[in-house]
């Protein structure tokens, strides 16, 4: 080599090492001595090697996204629908052993905020933005076409996962989603608001509100899962297994790489679904009722200090019964019901126990932050006052008698039933407040318990924190603990600013003064705002109403002052009449905002794709063509046949030796419709709500070779959820007619779907067994028609009218 040659090399050498040294041309934004403020982070550049051989060159450092030095794993656990007066480590009735041994380790946070309700909680747990900001007003299946409520998160919002990830995270998700519109859960997406595309590399569970617990939906990724047929099978434990798997698998392979685990259990929502043994547990120990266990929980809460000295319990809601008025079978059934949510919750943290217990034993606990949030909003009063049998009739307006629920008690919990509880125990859920769920202008329905656990930074153990936090500043804090900025942009698109505050000044400080002054608070008409410890509030609708208690302009606000009234006990409004104004006014400047207005206090007819403006995967279709191997087909991703005539026409071809099993099938056990074969003869049965089960038989077998088989159902019109006559027909001729009473008005099932050639799920009817139900012949397709809804003169053809009806009848 020539000296002029080494030279060159020499200088191109020192190019590239002066080059691996320095940064992109942004200064560095954060630990690493990269540029984290922009994702994804770009790799540096190097000038191009002029050297023939690549004996002779260094090659540049290689570029790889590593998490700041010493970040921790982090962990969020997230229980549903449970309130602040639940769990034992806040007072309540419900031993939780694992939540108390965390709160030992960590910090207590007695004024923590959600939402008041699942989807709206979840996007801003996850965002560090209000719900209304990520256009998630209320539940993915109740948007609309208003800003703030569309169901589409942001461009210029990215979720926190999505931001750990792109700064060298492993990260996951397990159970409860909730944050996809449901118009996007098909085979044809988008995917862009699926659990994989926001940030997760790993999701097992869930899309929807809820689910079956021993048979439910799930998804791993975007790909179905297959459903267990363990008769021992529980999702809550399954979930478990499938996070500790994954965390020990990536701690196994990437020790030196942290992960982040969203932990969202389907627990304790409906359907309270728990094993035998853990309900017997319980035998007894709320016989004494709600204002009872009111009091009890209130007095535990008081010594334990999460509730101030000399608080009183505010008042219940009118509507809900005290204990000793009731019948001795009111108190019976009652009694069981809470038992089976206590059963529930115990069993739900005992494989949250499980879950941390893994960390220990992969020795990672120490450097691991944990988040146990006790609930994404107060105890859910959805049950009404008698609760139910199965929770499906809440969302057709069917009443269930305590008589019905009765006959079937001892079935509560088992994978017959599909349970919730009176809202009676849902107030008590939420002691020392008096509502619930929904309210969103009360601390019965915002406020839940948080427990904060990072053992290698946090040393106040068991100490307690009174600052007012909210849900959206949970993001921050985790940002802030990994040393990890909030992203200026992600993917060339300007990010809109946090609305959420970190919560890590609070670790070393009981004493420091909240860095999270104002919220707001609203969920379908219920609303109010918080403000240097006030909160004015007013409720539009109780959660077991099914219309508005007055116009908007017309509600009631009260105020109360919370550093003295901890239970909102004291109201004020009558008595300092300015400052209520100066709230009112406030809330309607932060409303303005954050696209809260306008306020939508539809219900039911929300529901209602067109009615709501929202979109519509069948677009207003009145004809679906579907084929064999689909399955999975969510309510609002099928055509829908409710409150109208349809046919079904599916082209089979019947083995010589005759044909059995399911053709086409929506919904199951708790409510739905099969057309399937038995015997080699065509069938139909309707279940309507798991009460009663109408079923038409053909006279004739089936043919053997290419077969049209025919099922029309006439809808007699009037008010949603009347009934019709149903035919069957065989290559043109009728062999079946009957008549269905009554259909479902609403909705089928949350988690049920519609599957061709077999029955997945829970099956519609005992006709044919849960496993091995498919279609032993061909189906080549089936094709749906349904004609407008239809309504006779005089019916209630309005939607509000409905609901009103719907209500006198529940009353």
């Amino acid at each position: 080599m020539t000296s002029l040659n080494r030279a060159v090399l020499n200088c191109g050498t020192l190019l590239l090492a002066l080059a691996a040294c320095q940064s992109p041309e942004r200064a560095p934004a954060a630990a690493g001595g990269i540029d984290r403020t922009v994702l994804p982070i770009v790799a540096p550049t190097y000038p191009p090697v002029t050297a023939l051989d690549a004996r002779t060159v260094t090659a540049p450092p290689g570029f790889e996204v590593t998490a700041p030095e010493g970040a921790p794993n982090v962990v969020i656990v997230l229980i549903d629908d449970m309130g602040f007066g639940m769990s034992s480590a806040f007072g309540g009735g419900i031993p939780m052993p694992a939540l108390d041994s965390l709160a030992g380790e960590g910090l207590r946070y007695n004024a923590f905020h959600t939402t008041a309700l699942c989807s709206p909680t979840r996007v801003a747990l996850l965002t560090g933005r209000n719900h209304h900001s990520n256009n998630a007003g209320a539940i993915m299946e109740l948007a609309t076409a208003f800003p703030g409520n569309t169901g589409i998160r942001p461009l210029s919002i990215t979720p926190v996962a999505e931001i750990l990830r792109q700064n060298g995270y492993s990260t996951a998700a397990f159970g409860k989603y909730h944050e996809t519109p449901p118009w996007e859960v098909s085979v044809s997406g988008s995917f862009d608001r699926w659990p994989t595309r926001s940030g997760f590399d790993k999701f097992y569970g869930f899309i929807g509100g809820e689910t079956n617990q021993w048979s439910p939906l799930l998804w791993d990724g975007t790909t179905m899962v297959e459903p267990s047929r363990d008769p021992n099978y529980h999702f809550t434990v399954d979930m478990t297994d499938q996070a500790i798997g994954w965390m020990q698998a990536q701690h196994a392979m990437t020790p030196a790489k942290p992960f982040f685990v969203y932990f969202a259990t389907g627990a304790t929502h409906a359907p309270h679904h728990v094993p035998k043994e853990w309900i017997a547990k319980f035998k007894g120990k709320f016989d004494g009722g709600w204002d009872k266990y009111r009091e009890e929980t209130l007095a535990r809460q008081i010594k334990l200090g999460v509730v101030p000295p000399g608080t009183p319990l505010a008042p219940k809601p009118d509507a809900i019964k005290d204990w000793d008025t009731l019948t001795p079978d009111e108190r019976r059934l009652f009694a069981h019901q809470m038992e089976v949510f206590a059963a529930f919750g115990a069993q739900t943290d005992y494989e949250i126990g499980r879950l941390l217990g893994s960390l220990r034993t992969m020795g990672v606990a120490d450097n691991t932050l944990v988040l146990y949030l006790v609930g994404d909003n107060g105890t859910s009063a959805e049950g009404g006052m008698n609760g139910m049998f199965n929770e499906m009739t809440y969302f057709n307006g069917v009443n269930e008698t305590v008589a019905d629920q009765l006959k079937r008690i001892d079935e509560l919990g088992g994978p017959n039933t599909f349970p919730h509880f009176s809202a009676g125990w849902a107030v008590a859920g939420d002691t020392p407040f008096e509502w619930t769920k929904q309210v969103a202008g009360s601390f019965g329905g915002t406020r839940n318990p948080l427990v904060i656990s990072w053992p290698a930074r946090i040393k106040d153990r068991g100490g307690l924190r009174s600052q007012f936090e909210h849900v959206t500043d949970v993001t921050p804090t985790i940002l802030e603990a990994t040393r990890i900025p909030a992203p200026k942009t992600v993917n060339g698109v300007a990010q809109q600013p946090m609305e959420g505050v970190s919560m890590v000044y609070t670790f070393d400080s009981a004493g420091a003064k909240t860095r999270h002054p104002v919220q707001y608070f609203e969920i379908a008409g219920n609303r109010g705002i918080y403000s240097d410890g006030w909160l004015a509030g007013t409720v539009h609708r109780a959660p077991w109403d099914f219309v508005p208690r007055q116009p908007l302009d017309q509600d009631v606000w009260e105020l109360y002052n919370t550093t003295v009234d901890f239970s909102l006990a004291n109201d004020l409004a009558a008595s300092e009449p300015e400052r209520l104004k100066q709230m009112q006014a406030l809330f309607m400047s932060e409303a303005a905002k954050y696209n809260v207005l306008p306020i939508d206090d539809r219900s039911i007819e929300r529901f209602d794709a067109a009615q709501a403006g929202r979109p519509d995967l069948m677009g207003g279709r009145t004809t679906l063509t579907v084929y064999p191997g689909m399955h999975g087909m969510m309510e609002n991703a099928f055509i829908n046949v409710k409150n109208r005539s349809n046919e079904m026409v599916a082209e089979l071809v019947v083995p010589p030796a005759g044909a059995n099993g399911v053709i086409l099938a929506q919904g199951g056990r708790f409510g739905g419709w099969t057309l399937y074969v038995k015997g080699n003869r065509p069938m139909f049965a309707y279940n309507w709500l798991g009460l009663e089960l109408f079923t038409v038989r053909g006279s004739a077998p089936l043919p053997a070779g290419k077969v049209t088989l025919r099922y029309v159902f006439s809808y007699d019109g009037g008010a949603p959820g009347s009934g019709g006559v149903e035919s069957i027909y065989i290559n043109g001729t009728k062999v079946a007619e009957g008549r269905i009473g009554k259909t479902h008005a609403n909705m089928f099932s949350l988690d049920d779907a519609a599957d061709v050639g077999m029955d997945e799920g829970t099956p519609v009817t005992t006709d044919y067994p849960q496993w091995g139900n498919g279609f032993t012949g061909t189906i080549e397709r089936v094709t749906i028609t349904t004609n407008e809804l239809k309504l006779t003169p005089g019916a209630r053809d309005s939607l509000d009218d409905r609901d009103a009806a719907i209500q006198e009848s529940i009353e």
